[in-house]
């Protein structure tokens, strides 16, 4: 059996920077799975086909979530990574740290170490932002591209006047010292291409004898004796494997896949594992609960003048604009089309926005896969803080059987209030001059979804759709119901931590790739023993 001092289940957003991290050290040896294969495919690096690499089946586990009954018992399709990179290879690249208050309440909850001023270090030692030099919040010297949009659409201008028109304050830097207001967003792109985990933190040490990637290899569960994590059994090629792990094994294998993973060696609620004839290590019944994800609706129009994205929909300009993304990082294609939006509040009362609002000079994804046909444009938005919470549980022992995922979205009386709220501010921006006057038509919603409250719930219900914003089932706490513990480790498992977005005890107002990675550039830390970073206030 292969041995080696750390395992890093699954090369997502957090596996990738904790294979670099560990690996700076040449006494450690570390081997990094992934149940995905590797991220060579070319059109993953265009940031104009974000959409379409997300749902690539190739590089996805392609889940779909169970019946919801607040969504008129639509099942929604759940895309994430099963690629190196996970699914900072295949999402839309919004470099997004969410509000300081967010980090700051889970510090209040007795998780020290996790307030802002904590974590503002780790995210400023990721990042490159050469654009903001000798700045307080950003970092220049990490592995982590960061560039902000340029947005050469006219139509953005036209929808960043109309909100200024409307009341928002201009925002320059959504990850500085405020978050509220409109403005153009932070990417993560490198020179007109996608930068992702994969490409910023694993690439640069592949060359190093002390990591092993293996793709392409299913874990079935984690090896566990005397309450200590050893290793793990490994399926590769048909072929089962065992490896053993010296000092830990880290689970960084996302939201649904590392609970599944738990359960499947033990971890969890007791009586359910008991159901699926799965012997109980450790009885934590919280494994798989908390779960949380950001659920957004598209005020979608058609457009006036021939401005939008539907103009690269012509077969040669496509090509030349695809051509030049690929060959030279320039032109149309090398820009995500979500450049402008910004954080709103819905309601005066609030003291931090609750709404994520974007715009795009073009109609959405779904309508382009069955043919976008005009010109178009849309808003989007969605409650940043959702009360809902759903689960990850188990539909099988199986390894190989995907778990039941029931995210219970707008179970809440509070996230149905945020979404009407949100619904009448975004048409109320989309129909103030100057972008009003690109407006063709209403294309969803129309007059008669407005009505009324009732109305309102019933178009949302009807379309609502996933922001691919999953976070929670290994819940981080300080209290013995939690998960993990601050340090990421499994309760009552030696040598066992969960380090990737599944640890969050509540949602971050915003984008989680950014903050999954942060959280693995202090796992790091942890787990070698050395010092946290010194507090942002302090320096």
């Amino acid at each position: 059996m292969d041995q080696f001092d750390y395992i890093i289940v699954g090369a997502g957003s957090a596996g990738c920077v904790l294979a670099n991290r560990l690996t700076e050290d040449p006494n450690n040896t570390v081997l990094l799975v992934e149940a995905g294969g590797k991220d060579r495919n070319p059109l993953f690096s265009i940031p104009l086909l974000a959409g379409v690499a997300y749902w690539n089946k190739r590089s996805n586990w392609n889940y779909m979530t169970t019946p919801q009954v607040h969504l008129d018992g639509r099942q929604i399709k759940w895309p994430r990574g099963k690629i190196l990179g996970g699914s900072s290879t295949i999402n839309g690249m919004m470099y997004m740290r969410g509000n300081a208050a967010d980090y700051d309440k889970w510090c209040q909850t007795g998780l020290t170490g996790w307030a802002y001023d904590d974590v503002l270090p780790y995210f400023r030692r990721s990042e490159c932002a050469p654009e903001r030099v000798d700045d307080f919040f950003h970092g220049n010297d990490g592995p982590l591209r960061v560039k902000k949009a340029s947005g050469k659409n006219p139509l953005y201008a036209d929808f960043l006047a109309s909100g200024a028109a409307w009341g928002a304050q201009p925002n320059d830097d959504f990850n500085g010292a405020v978050q509220e207001g409109l403005g153009f967003y932070d990417f993560n792109t490198r020179e007109g291409r996608r930068e992702s985990s994969a490409t910023a933190f694993l690439r640069p040490a592949l060359t190093r004898r002390n990591l092993r990637v293996m793709t392409k290899t299913k874990v079935n569960l984690v090896r566990i004796k005397d309450d200590r994590a050893t290793g793990l059994s490994l399926r590769r090629a048909g072929q089962n494997i065992e490896v053993g792990a010296r000092r830990e094994v880290i689970l960084s294998a996302g939201v649904i896949n590392s609970p599944q993973l738990l359960m499947l060696s033990g971890i969890g609620a007791g009586a359910e594992l008991t159901k699926h004839g799965i012997e109980v290590i450790k009885d934590i019944p919280n494994v798989g609960r908390n779960l949380q994800d950001h659920l957004g609706v598209y005020l979608t129009y058609s457009c006036r003048d021939p401005v939008s994205l539907y103009r690269l929909f012509r077969p040669d300009r496509a090509a030349i604009a695809f051509a030049r993304a690929y060959l030279f990082g320039t032109g149309p294609a090398s820009a995500v089309p979500l450049e402008a939006g910004g954080f709103l509040k819905t309601r005066k009362d609030l003291d931090i926005p609750d709404i994520h609002i974007t715009f795009v000079p073009g109609l959405n994804l779904e309508t382009s896969r069955q043919g976008q046909g005009q010109h178009g444009y849309l808003i989007n938005f969605y409650p940043l803080r959702p009360e809902s919470r759903g689960s990850i549980t188990l539909a099988s022992s199986d390894p190989d059987a995907a778990p039941l995922i029931d995210p219970n979205y707008l179970s809440a009386e509070a996230d149905r209030r945020c979404m009407r709220d949100g619904t009448r501010l975004a048409r109320q921006i989309g129909e103030t001059v100057p972008l009003v006057q690109r407006k063709a038509k209403d294309i969803s919603p129309n007059l008669d979804d407005l009505a009324n409250d009732s109305s309102i719930d019933a178009w949302v219900q009807a379309g609502a759709n996933t922001i691919f914003h999953p976070v929670g089932t290994c819940r981080m706490g300080a209290d013995i119901l939690s998960v993990v513990d601050a340090e990421l480790k499994v309760r009552g498992i030696k040598a066992l931590r969960v380090v990737d977005a599944s640890i969050m005890p509540s949602i971050v107002g915003g984008n989680t790739s950014a903050p999954t990675m942060m959280i693995a550039e202090k796992a790091a830390d942890m787990i070698l023993g050395r010092a946290a970073l010194k507090k942002a206030a302090a320096i």
